[in-house]
């Protein structure tokens, strides 16, 4: 796959999505005390601003940083800052794939389509059977490990990763497969437990194992994200598994993603990639750290040992990808000389 120029653009359809959206927000705010409910939890819309922009520009939803700062900065329970990802990243995260669809961005669709298959089938099985066996406490402990081996990731590979250009061209069905995979492990293990993941997942295949352009892997990780989040956002409307709190929350950041997330995609690509990375990098490592400081007491001397080696774990399965994808794309380029 190779990125080819921009064919035109549909920005209009995006401009509709938002007016319906603050349509429905507005009609919402109606509501008694919802008002109230919104301004009582800006705090929440100050951090997604933040959030959502990252959520745009990078292959992290905006859960990403609404889980920390509910959990860790507010000590509110996990299982809270999981449901709001879902929430709000259903408005971010789809007001940004919009954009993206809009834009018509260079998406890896084969890998897109079978992640997509993959997340229908983990997500409700993730989130009826599997998420409500893991403690709160552990529920934090897997977020952070998950994104302190994304931000490691990056710390010592960034330049490697920022240097791929196109996507290498693999059997589509081959790629379907992997995607679909990999969209039933994430969302079934890691998104129905923190509302986060199959992103990083989808990403780290793309530009270790496929050798692809953060211009293909960033949207496409937004999408896949997007669509998780909806997923999860259905299932648990019909299991009424909500956690309390959630739509307050929701109420007060949701107008605020739906433009920060698309404005991510847009601004990244005047400012670059790299950097915005190289600091969400750091921001990963740091929650990590954070995490296990907090909470020592609870977990102890073997918790925060198990936490490190669960994320060396993770590396390993990072360069295990990324040794996997050198084998490949020499297999791939002595066919073509052949």
């Amino acid at each position: 796959m190779s990125l080819k120029a921009a064919p035109k653009k549909h920005l209009w359809i995006w401009f509709l999505w938002l007016a319906g959206f603050y349509t429905v927000w507005l009609l919402l705010l109606q509501a008694e005390g919802a008002w109230e409910a919104a301004q009582a939890h800006w705090p929440i819309a100050l951090a997604m601003a933040i959030g959502s922009y990252a959520a745009g520009s990078t292959p992290m939803g905006g859960g990403t940083v609404g889980f920390p700062v509910l959990v860790l900065f507010f000590d509110l329970p996990a299982s809270l800052g999981r449901d709001f990802s879902f929430a709000v990243q259903s408005i971010g995260m789809v007001s940004a794939s919009i954009f993206i669809f809009a834009r018509r961005q260079p998406l890896a669709w084969p890998i897109l389509k079978g992640a997509a298959l993959g997340t229908l089938i983990g997500t409700p099985i993730g989130i009826v059977f599997f998420a409500p066996l893991i403690p709160d406490l552990w529920i934090k402990v897997t977020f952070a490990v998950l994104w302190g081996s994304f931000g490691l990731l990056h710390l010592y590979r960034l330049g490697e990763i920022a240097g791929h250009t196109g996507m290498t061209d693999f059997d589509e069905r081959w790629d379907h497969r992997v995607g679909l995979l990999l969209g039933i492990g994430a969302s079934m293990i890691a998104v129905s437990v923190t509302g986060v993941g199959i992103d990083m997942v989808i990403y780290a295949a793309l530009v270790l194992l496929c050798r692809a352009d953060l211009k293909i892997a960033i949207p496409t990780s937004v999408v896949i994200m997007a669509f998780a989040s909806v997923c999860g956002v259905l299932v648990k409307s019909v299991t009424h598994t909500w956690q309390p709190g959630v739509y307050e929350n929701w109420l007060a950041a949701a107008p605020v993603v739906a433009l920060g997330a698309p404005l991510g995609v847009f601004i990244v690509e005047l400012v670059g990639r790299k950097p915005t990375l190289l600091v969400v990098a750091f921001l990963c490592v740091g929650q990590f750290v954070w995490t296990c400081f907090a909470e020592w007491d609870n977990l102890g001397l073997a918790g925060v040992g198990l936490a490190v080696g669960a994320l060396c774990l993770c590396l390993l399965g990072f360069e295990r990808l990324r040794a996997w994808g050198a084998v490949l794309v020499g297999e791939n380029e002595k066919r073509k000389r052949e």
